[in-house]
């Protein structure tokens, strides 16, 4: 899911060994005049969060140091806002026909709590976006990137079905993602329901520090955690009661930054990095959310048709043996050519290693290197998830 993409082109604000940018230039500035604010950006001021500009929103992308919130992730607990994200309601006699014509897993397997992660695709098989499918009790949530956003509605309300209706409903809805192996026992000390019910990718409706939300266990770090829907004018007091029930477990806010270098770290697949358009499920590795056998759907034939033929290229994982951090962009070398290309690239606080994606020719099963800046570095490739610690992981 959305937090700031390398391809995103963002704004540099901490280097790294090599001297390169952890987040970059481009359509993230820090110009943020005209950027729209959440509801807890108050708080981030407050806080002393760097601010950028992400998606059209005025974000948070370091309070302390991304490493440090990094590892605050990955030992205790952050909190992060992630309310830039859209949220669309579908609803009606149509909305489940609707939803499993327009995504590539499979809705009727959803009882009302469940989440599922999913895909809209073109007819080509091309990615319009990823994204989260919630069962409600009175229909379904997708919860898509934020950069996204008005594409994914344009496609949905062009392809929803008869008796389907569809409500944007983003600018109404706060999130907040409660991440960390001591993030149940910090939410619970402010949430009147039994989160040990809640299972993984499974969600219910609570009372958060006296506040009516929607709780899910799901997150995009690697860690145990959940993410919090609320009205907006709820996510101050929920987030205000969430630091200070935290405070023994060391809680700290954390940005947008930590939140990519997490999401590497486990492997998971970027919009605009290592998922886009020009990408089908099968070069993805995303064939499991695709449910070819579930009846007809939006790219239904050309994965298909992909599956049977086999893929030019696969994403794969590698790490660097040699000193430097690979980029998007930055080509994958075999045999002195250009066998693929690199989608993500980071340094991993977790590993002390460069870790990166990026698609390779299948036709190419030798060593590989990666060209970072004119000079050649030899790769491994190594399977996914990088980090294999993470609480999620390990059941908790």
């Amino acid at each position: 899911m959305a937090v700031v993409p390398e391809s995103a082109r963002h704004t540099a604000v901490r280097r790294g060994r090599d001297g390169e940018p952890l987040v970059r230039e481009g359509e993230v500035s820090q110009e943020t005049g005209t950027a729209k604010r959440t509801a807890l950006y108050e708080a981030h001021v407050a806080a002393g969060a760097k601010i950028v500009d992400f998606a059209g929103w005025a974000m948070p992308i370091q309070y302390s140091g991304i490493v440090r919130e990094h590892l605050r992730v990955r030992t205790t607990v952050g909190l992060f806002d992630v309310s830039h994200m859209g949220e669309f309601m579908v609803t009606g006699e149509g909305a489940l026909d609707s939803l499993e014509r327009l995504t590539t897993n499979r809705v009727s397997d959803l009882d009302v709590g469940r989440v599922q992660y999913s895909a809209l695709c073109y007819e080509d098989g091309g990615f319009v976006d990823d994204l989260l499918v919630y069962r409600l009790d009175d229909g379904y949530m997708l919860v898509v990137n934020a950069a996204n956003k008005e594409k994914d509605l344009e496609w949905v309300l062009g392809h929803a079905g008869e008796r389907t209706e569809v409500r944007d409903a983003s600018d109404e809805t706060a999130l907040i993602a409660v991440q960390g192996p001591r993030a149940q026992p910090v939410l619970s000390r402010v949430c009147d329901g039994d989160l040990e019910a809640i299972g993984y990718y499974h969600s219910a409706n609570e009372v958060v520090a006296g506040k009516r939300a929607l709780v899910s266990r799901t997150g995009y770090t690697g860690e145990d955690g959940f993410e919090v829907y609320c009205d907006l004018d709820r996510a101050r007091p929920i987030w205000d009661a969430l630091m200070e029930a935290g405070a023994d477990d060391e809680i700290e806010p954390v940005g947008l930054g930590c939140r990519d270098t997490l999401r590497l770290e486990m492997g998971y697949a970027l919009y605009g990095n290592d998922i886009d358009e020009t990408r089908t499920p099968v070069e993805a590795g995303l064939l499991w959310i695709t449910r070819l056998k579930k009846g007809s759907f939006i790219g239904r034939d050309a994965i298909r048709a992909a599956k049977e033929n086999g893929p030019r290229e696969r994403l794969i994982g590698f790490e660097l043996e040699g000193r430097g951090v690979a980029r998007h962009g930055h080509a994958i070398l075999g045999g002195g050519d250009v066998v693929g290309a690199v989608t993500s690239g980071t340094f991993s606080p977790s590993l002390d290693r460069a870790i990166g994606l990026g698609y390779v020719s299948v036709d190419w099963t030798g060593d590989i290197a990666v060209d970072v800046r004119g000079r050649t570095i030899e790769a491994r490739r190594v399977g996914v998830p990088f980090y294999k610690e993470g609480t999620v992981r390990r059941g908790g």
